[in-house]
């Protein structure tokens, strides 16, 4: 099975575009073009300003917050694959996991934040001992993408 989550990362940058072009169609019709006039509703431009840029950096730097990554995963061939990249406005580097099947020793799933930061710990045998990689967090994914990776892996899984 071959599996990304591009849907997922697409809507994040779709929706960080749109929140973009929202806030600075604001700041022109505020400050440039005098075209809202203050107060509206009964608040004042400097609170719905810094209301509306509170909200256009939560949109913006959530996906860093909670670890987003994109994730593309494959069981097909010889070797269990794991590329991922951070996303958001500070893209990280890319990086990689390749397991073979016959290595492959199980995974653990953590939770931090009330499950809102998740990730997984791959395990692979190597000399007869079980060696962990580095955590994948896998934020970004729905539940029906989890359940697709975690019975996936199910299937390979070593037990003791």
């Amino acid at each position: 099975m071959t599996f990304d989550n591009s849907k997922t990362i697409i809507k994040l940058r779709l929706r960080l575009f749109i929140a973009t072009i929202c806030m600075l169609v604001y700041i022109y019709f505020v400050y440039y073009g005098k075209q809202l006039r203050f107060p509206v509703l009964g608040i004042t431009e400097f609170y719905a300003t810094l209301l509306l840029t509170a909200i256009y950096l939560l949109l913006a730097f959530l996906p860093l917050v909670l670890k987003y990554r994109y994730i593309y995963f494959s069981d097909d061939g010889k070797q269990i694959i794991f590329r991922y990249y951070s996303v958001g406005f500070l893209s990280g580097k890319k990086s990689s996991v390749e397991i073979p099947k016959n290595e492959f020793a199980g995974y653990s799933i953590n939770k931090r934040f009330t499950g809102l930061i998740r990730s997984i710990i791959l395990y692979r045998l190597m000399r007869n001992k079980k060696a962990s990689y580095p955590p994948v967090y896998i934020s970004s994914l729905t539940r029906s993408e989890l359940n697709k990776i975690t019975e996936a892996l199910d299937r390979y899984n070593k037990k003791e």
